[in-house]
């Protein structure tokens, strides 16, 4: 597991998942401009209940405030797929 995915994990844990998976998909992307300044290429499945009542905009924003500057510093694509309990 790289840092990168072990920083997103446990960022991630704020949202009290049910299930969680993260894929590191940088390696498809080498020599990309995002890839070369750093940024990798994720894939994240999410299940928690904290998204019951959420559109899928208000799920991402809610993923994606809850990593901060990891989007910034360590993420250049993030691939999202956040579900309730209920959904998965």
């Amino acid at each position: 597991m790289s840092d990168t995915v072990a920083l997103l994990q446990a960022a991630l844990q704020q949202l009290a998942p049910e299930h969680l998976e993260i894929h590191d998909d940088s390696a498809a992307h080498a020599g990309h401009a995002g890839a070369r300044s750093g940024g990798g290429h994720y894939d994240v499945l999410i299940v928690s209940s904290r998204f019951a009542g959420l559109n899928s905009v208000a799920r991402h924003r809610l993923v994606y405030a809850t990593l901060g500057d990891l989007m910034k510093t360590r993420v250049h694509a993030l691939a999202i797929r956040a579900l309730t309990p209920e959904e998965l």
